[in-house]
């Protein structure tokens, strides 16, 4: 079994996390299916803190950012986690991630 790696984004995953990011929640009925609008924004402010790809044989499944947030004047060292996409796989949606503790 091919093992997920969890890095850094680069520049060249750019697209293939907008299409993660679409995929994983074109199906969400909570969702205005801006979520790949936003992490863009956040990546052309400078507002990623974090953003990290889960790739299997060079391909990107997975995505998660984070950015900061401020609750109130006085707390304003917080993180806001999300969004996360992952590629759905299998009639299970989660088969891909048993074992991966580490990303799913």
């Amino acid at each position: 079994m091919t093992q997920f790696v969890i890095r850094p984004e680069r520049q060249g995953d750019i697209q293939a996390i907008g299409q993660v990011t679409k995929a994983a929640f074109a199906q969400a009925a909570h969702s205005s299916h801006t979520e790949h609008f936003i992490v863009d924004a956040l990546r052309r402010e400078g507002a990623l803190a974090l953003s990290l790809v889960a790739e299997e044989a060079g391909q990107v499944l997975g995505h998660l950012a984070l950015s900061p947030v401020t609750l109130t004047p006085q707390e304003d060292a917080w993180l806001g986690l999300g969004p996360i996409s992952v590629y759905r796989r299998g009639a299970d949606g989660g088969s891909h991630c048993r074992g991966q503790k580490s990303w799913c």
